[in-house]
């Protein structure tokens, strides 16, 4: 088998309806506009496919792949996987790929190799589970109301865990995140993200808050270039800290973290953020040696699969923007997400795409498995 073209198709995304913001000071809809499809055919007539969800990123893929990917793919195997993933650590040296994308050609491969064995990926990588535990994932509203509004309808709707995306001021934030605990009582895990909004004395300040509160995970408080920081604060508190869902260097800066005690709970693992699926994959194996968690960062359908192959998961994140909101496709009454059961990884429903993509959207969301 051999690859025979590699094609960027562009996309159009809608807006999100209502729009929504991470924090203050960091927007976290986009408007409607183009993204990018990365497609890896071959002689054989088996193809797999990508989905780059950052804005422009057809622009952005369509030059990597005319510069310099197409001259690098065609002509090799694709189920050689391994040897391709380290060539493009190679060309990172000198592209520095931007961190979204650098694990695209990755995501397109796997999805080829799964579609051309007809199974759905979570079960080319090995399969751990057939359904996990979904957690309500705020964005961030004006009032404190409104956000024991949405732990209500979450709880309503059967969700077992909420994870607070809040204002970024760590003196409010902490008062939001007791008043949620005195709220929803003592049983119900909670989270909170901070979206790298702080430095080292306020995310001290707000873990010391979040600790009181019996919190499960404090991800993210602070840009994560400074592993010593994170070490300081994971010294400092005793919430367990998730950690490494940005930083640059995938699984190779994801053992710094947990070798400094600054991974208590555990790595953050996407597909998107921490070079594909391979990428991924090397990060939750590192996690499970250290004893700790793997969990995969938000809502797109790689993550669906990471979330039934990776042992050492224990959630899968689910986004709710509004009061209003329902279950996200795939996950029953009891709050668990179900096991895809398409071929390959699958497009996200939401696009707008070619008739020649419709063979890669899944609308069916039942697991292979009910038991």
């Amino acid at each position: 088998m051999k690859i025979t073209h590699v094609e960027v198709w562009p996309v159009s995304v809608p807006a999100p309806i209502p729009a929504f913001r991470w924090r203050q000071g960091l927007a976290g809809s986009g408007p409607e506009g183009e993204r990018g499809i990365l497609r890896i055919g071959t002689d054989t007539g088996a193809t797999g496919v990508a989905f780059a969800s950052r804005p422009g990123s057809a622009t952005v893929l369509r030059d990597l792949v005319d510069r310099v990917l197409r001259d690098e793919l065609v002509g090799q195997d694709p189920r050689q996987r391994e040897h391709l993933y380290h060539r493009m650590w190679e060309l990172d040296r000198l592209e520095e790929f931007p961190l979204p994308y650098f694990g695209t050609v990755d995501l397109a491969l796997w999805d080829l190799a799964a579609r051309d064995a007809e199974v759905p990926l979570w079960q080319l990588l090995g399969g751990a589970r057939t359904r996990i535990p979904a957690y309500a994932s705020t964005t961030t509203y004006e009032t404190t109301e409104e956000f024991l509004a949405v732990a209500d309808r979450a709880l309503a709707l059967g969700y077992p865990a909420i994870k607070l995306h809040a204002w970024g001021d760590a003196r409010k934030d902490a008062a939001l995140c007791q008043a949620l605990r005195d709220h929803v009582g003592p049983d119900v895990p909670l989270m909170y993200d901070g979206s790298a909004g702080f430095d080292l004395p306020d995310a001290i300040y707000l873990g010391h808050a979040l600790a009181e509160a019996d919190y499960l995970w404090y991800e993210e408080p602070m840009r994560e270039f400074s592993v010593s920081a994170y070490a300081a604060l994971g010294r400092a508190v005793r919430v367990p800290l998730l950690s490494a869902e940005t930083s640059d260097g995938a699984y190779m800066n994801s053992a710094d973290f947990v070798a400094a005690g600054a991974a208590s709970f555990g790595l953050r693992i996407s597909s998107e953020l921490r070079g594909g699926i391979s990428g991924a994959m090397r990060t939750a194996h590192l996690a499970d040696s250290f004893r700790v968690r793997a969990e995969p960062h938000g809502m797109g359908e790689p993550e669906r699969h990471l979330c039934m192959a990776v042992s050492n998961a224990s959630y899968f994140e689910s986004l709710v923007t509004h009061t209003g909101f329902e279950r996200a496709a795939g996950i029953d009454e009891a709050g668990h997400l179900l096991a895809p059961v398409g071929p390959g990884v699958s497009l996200p429903r939401t696009l707008e795409y070619p008739s020649e993509l419709a063979e890669y959207v899944n609308p069916d969301p039942a697991p292979l498995v009910t038991a």
